[in-house]
């Protein structure tokens, strides 16, 4: 794959994810957190179910261990994005899991005991001053909603992490497709204990949760995962970045959610932290080699 194409999907990937965030809000008037999940991952397993079962063939012990990490991992993502919408804006939501970006290099350099770079510490210090802008209220007041949605950040790094490895050892493919199917399981057992799983009662509800699972889950992940074997993670980061910027904009165009003066600061904040640590003068972007797999 060319690298414009791979750069493509991905620009691809972070509209769907931008749009994610208000699908996510319009479900949960319909269904309930565990429920919503359950269905989204669900159902995109279900359609991607026909490629897989061509795919049996060259699924080993590696692949299912790798997808049921990443499917757990996902489950929790989701649960605390979903969680955190009750209390805090598509647009602070966007832009606080965002700073998976900032996230991804602070736990890399942690695992790898590596000195971390002045670039990486000032983006750190910025993002931190662009969250406290985003979601300090007077008095002062922290939603829980935007704690959950940083907590998720960090969760999705490692599953970008994660990503990064699995993707050397095992088909990237089937590691996409069987990972929708872990997070939708693990989601059905909880909604199950604590919930009453039902389905969507109205067209908005249904709306959702097919672009949920059609778009964002069953074309967004696993469009992630096969381009993330053809660019370089300066790239993807890059491209990720716009991920708050749509999700702002879709909620202001559809739910019409307006940010304050200071929360508009904090997002640039935030967004130009992650812009300035993923381009670098010393970076070349366009310098990279294709990452292999193991059958």
């Amino acid at each position: 794959m060319k690298v414009y194409l791979a750069d493509l999907l991905m620009l691809v990937v972070t509209l769907f994810w931008g749009a994610s965030y208000l699908f996510m809000d319009m479900g949960l008037h319909s269904i309930s957190e565990f429920n919503l999940i359950a269905l989204r991952f669900g159902l995109a397993f279900i359609i991607v179910l026909p490629i897989l079962f061509r795919r049996l063939r060259i699924i080993d012990f590696n692949t299912l261990k790798y997808s049921f990490v990443l499917g757990f991992i996902l489950f929790f993502i989701f649960t605390l994005i979903t969680f955190g919408l009750k209390t805090t804006t598509t647009s602070n939501a966007g832009f606080l899991i965002s700073l998976t970006v900032v996230f991804v290099p602070l736990i890399n350099t942690f695992i790898l005991k590596k000195k971390m770079e002045s670039k990486i510490i000032l983006s750190i210090v910025l993002s931190i001053i662009g969250i406290g802008f985003l979601t300090i209220q007077l008095p002062f007041h922290i939603n829980l909603g935007d704690l959950f949605c940083v907590l998720a950040a960090v969760l999705y790094a490692s599953h970008i992490i994660i990503v990064s490895f699995a993707v050397k050892k095992v088909n990237p493919l089937n590691l996409g497709m069987l990972q929708l199917g872990f997070a939708g399981l693990i989601g059905l057992v909880f909604s199950l204990i604590f919930e009453t799983p039902t389905l969507p009662s109205t067209a908005k509800g249904w709306t959702a949760i097919l672009a949920l699972s059609i778009l964002c889950s069953a074309l967004g992940f696993i469009l992630q995962i096969i381009a993330q074997r053809y660019t370089s993670p300066t790239r993807t980061g890059l491209i990720f970045s716009l991920e708050p910027v749509f999700a702002a904009l879709f909620g202001y165009l559809f739910i019409h959610e307006v940010m304050t003066s200071g929360q508009l600061f904090g997002a640039f904040l935030v967004l130009f932290s992650i812009i300035f640590m993923t381009v670098g003068k010393n970076i070349r972007l366009f310098n990279f080699k294709r990452v292999q797999y193991k059958k």
